[in-house]
């Protein structure tokens, strides 16, 4: 019995490791995958990170940080904000909406979509440091 429990819980393990990180763009070409916190392109080469609420680029640099529902650059001017689906920028003007796994530019037109990715990576790739 235990062991089938073990058995199962390994086939869990296996089924949620191969589960797909990627982004890809509104014709659903890759854009990049996401390993942990490492967003690499299409290719494989690293082109950010992000740990906790920091964001790096590919050399380590801090781009900005995201604190609550608002996001910063590096020198800690506000990029915008996210209130629910929808995103804003820096003036309060909304520059998308994001509904599931897909991400929408201001005029509702489909700019990506994110499988796997959690909300927050996705948001900080399509409307403010990566895309």
């Amino acid at each position: 019995m235990l062991q089938n429990l073990f058995i199962t819980l390994m086939l869990l393990f296996a089924v949620t490791a191969v589960q797909s990180q990627n982004i890809y763009d509104a014709s659903g070409r890759t854009l990049a995958k996401v390993d942990r916190d490492y967003i690499r392109s299409a290719s494989g080469r690293t082109v950010g990170r992000i740990d906790g609420d920091r964001i790096f680029d590919a050399a380590g640099r801090t781009l900005g940080r995201m604190d609550g529902d608002k996001v910063f650059d590096a020198s800690g001017r506000i990029l915008g904000r996210i209130d629910g689906d929808s995103v804003f920028d820096y003036a309060g003007r909304k520059i998308g909406k994001v509904d599931g796994d897909r991400y929408y530019d201001a005029s509702g037109r489909t700019i990506g979509k994110a499988e796997g990715v959690r909300r927050r990576i996705g948001i900080l790739y399509f409307y403010f440091f990566f895309y």
